[in-house]
């Protein structure tokens, strides 16, 4: 076995000692147990997870849907960009979330903007759909459905060829559609991107790069 336990192990005793976590000499990559746990995904807020290390193609169409919980008003959720300009990218930005495509020719946003400053970062679940069918975007929030026009309609496909990070992305790594550099706080789960009839659902265990980020778990809503 070459991968760690995704679990909670306490109370643990060696020829009747009981050992001291809470000063360990060493430790990696654990994070404390919490009492009450959902499904899900949990980014503490300092880093990202890197997904499709061989490279991820946009091209003319995708639609991607996950599900988010945060407390925080700003912070990446996912981006895909090439080192020239094609690239998307989804982000919270003062409780609003943005969806941004450039095709090559011009970045174009829809913005979802709730009703209250906090309403999308109550620490509640909120599902997600953003969908790019060649240069056309929308993106629908819990059932609300944005649209936004595209002067460059000639310009269908974000060629890319990169990794998906989501939740952040590394310092020296170049997200054109991405207007923050926060790292997102919070718990995500369900994401899917699909490709006509392809929807690959991905698990972040098997990001081949986590920083900040517990694939197996999240902390209970906060109250």
């Amino acid at each position: 076995v070459t991968h760690s336990v995704p679990a909670c192990i306490g109370s643990m005793m060696i020829n009747g000692k009981q050992l001291d976590n809470e000063s360990p000499v060493s430790i990696f990559a654990v994070n404390k147990c919490y009492a009450t746990v959902q499904e899900g995904t949990f980014f503490d807020g300092s880093g990202f997870a890197a997904l499709v290390r061989e490279g991820y193609k946009v091209r003319s169409d995708v639609n991607i849907t996950l599900e988010f919980r945060t407390t925080a008003v700003h912070g990446v959720l996912l981006g895909v960009s090439s080192a020239k300009v094609d690239a998307i990218g989804l982000e919270i930005v003062n409780g609003k979330v943005l969806f941004h495509v450039n095709n090559g020719a011009g970045r174009i946003t829809a913005t979802y903007e709730p009703r209250g400053t906090n309403s999308l970062c109550d620490g509640k679940w909120h599902k997600l759909q953003a969908n790019k069918s060649k240069h056309h975007i929308s993106l629908i929030i819990d059932g609300n459905l944005v649209q936004t026009d595209n002067p460059y309609i000639q310009s269908t496909s974000a060629d890319t060829n990169n990794p998906i990070y989501v939740g952040g992305y590394p310092a020296d790594v170049k997200q054109n559609c991405l207007t923050s550099k926060s790292s997102f706080h919070g718990c995500l789960r369900n994401l899917v991107l699909t490709k006509g009839q392809q929807a690959e659902l991905f698990d972040f265990s098997r990001a081949f790069d986590l920083r900040g980020v517990f694939p197996h778990s999240c902390p209970g809503a906060e109250h």
